[in-house]
């Protein structure tokens, strides 16, 4: 097939499982078309069967703010048509979606076809929002086939938009050849004392992560077990975590890794992972931490309950319980033969559920519906 997959560039779980896709589609010998303002942040090297298609926005001093749908619009247009590309796999309906729509619009036929995947705040923040409720439900309603990455997600879905088509449920998935566990880690050699234990966290550091939780479960640990925090990422509350740990008191114990694009090392480092969030539509840094033996200290809320087994891969608590958050991370790592019991059952879940082959397998039986439609 000839496919074009358009998301965001950044970090986030969306472009991270979008760009993924896209280089699994390609060593299987599809033709992988990515579209974007940028280079996606995990398309790194050279991969054949893939190619990278820049939007280009022209500035005009008419328009006060950029009209990025109508340079993307544009843009895929033009390489569908110039590429003969089969379908479109669009992550976020918006402007995703509604771009892919005018594209194929503009290119007057029922070609190509367009997969919309939903990763979450297209639906429980920006699809809410009134200025875009109404385009958001028209990019589900005119895809040839859309999909959520969790139950919970269709469940908003469903909820929210009352959309009179089907919402399939296809998981993120997981390289386990990437994402496994390693016997050294030389990050934790370079960063960490002997003898201490490591917990980590993942992610674009927005507000839904609750990263002063994250802070503040591990000052709790940190005040009961010698302990390192490694955090990799960046976004807008990356100082609010600085300040935290500086409140906290162990600002000395806090590593501040910046974006990383080789993301399993740290994972590799970590004893525990938390990821103590308001939310998550899917979890994808915890299935990578389960993936590399790391049990996880989550929230019971959003999608997460559907990756990780609490009390088994991991814990689960309320939402802003520091002190259980806390006490369940101090128990596991003061027990070790425990801890690295539920670091293998959480490669066994990962690899038994959300194995890449298995995932993609399932993305091309939908290719294939859809383009017979």
């Amino acid at each position: 097939m000839r496919i074009g997959i358009c998301c965001y560039p950044t970090y986030g779980g969306s472009g991270a499982i979008a760009t993924e896709l896209g280089l699994a589609l390609a060593a299987r010998g599809h033709e992988i078309h990515f579209v974007s303002y940028a280079r996606p942040a995990r398309l790194t090297g050279y991969h054949a069967n893939v190619s990278f298609h820049r939007v280009q926005i022209a500035p005009y001093p008419l328009f006060k703010y950029p009209p990025y749908d109508l340079a993307l619009s544009s843009l895929l247009r033009d390489v569908a048509e110039s590429r003969g590309l089969d379908l479109l796999h669009v992550h976020y309906a918006i402007p995703h979606a509604v771009s892919a729509l005018l594209a194929r619009d503009m290119l007057g036929g029922k070609r190509p076809k367009i997969v919309t995947t939903l990763h979450g705040t297209d639906i429980t923040i920006v699809g809410l929002d009134r200025a875009y409720f109404q385009p958001t439900r028209y990019g589900i309603e005119r895809s040839d086939a859309v999909t959520t990455v969790s139950e919970w997600l269709r469940g908003e879905t469903l909820r929210f938009f009352q959309p009179t088509r089907a919402i399939e449920i296809v998981p993120n998935f997981v390289d386990v050849e990437r994402f496994q566990p390693r016997a050294e880690s030389p990050l934790r050699t370079c960063l960490v004392p002997a003898g201490e234990k490591v917990l980590s966290h993942v992610s674009n550091f927005r507000e839904v992560k609750r990263v002063k939780d994250v802070v503040g479960i591990f000052a709790r640990v940190a005040a009961k077990v010698p302990a390192r925090l490694l955090l990799a990422g960046d976004g807008p509350e990356i100082t609010t975590a600085e300040r935290a740990a500086r409140e906290a008191g162990v600002a000395d114990r806090v590593h501040f890794l910046g974006e990383q694009e080789d993301v399993e090392r740290v994972y590799a480092a970590s004893d525990l992972f938390l990821l103590p969030s308001e939310h998550e539509s899917f979890g994808l840094s915890a299935l990578e931490a389960l993936a590399c033996g790391v049990p996880v200290v989550g929230t019971d809320a959003g999608g997460l309950p559907e990756v990780v087994r609490s009390g088994r891969t991991g814990f689960l608590v309320e939402v802003g319980d520091v002190e259980s958050a806390a006490a369940q991370a101090i128990g596991v790592l003061r027990d070790e033969p425990r801890r690295r019991g539920m670091g293998a059952a959480a490669r066994e879940d990962a690899v038994a559920r959300f194995s890449g082959a298995a995932i993609v397998d399932r993305y091309l039986s939908l290719y294939e519906r859809a383009l017979a439609g």
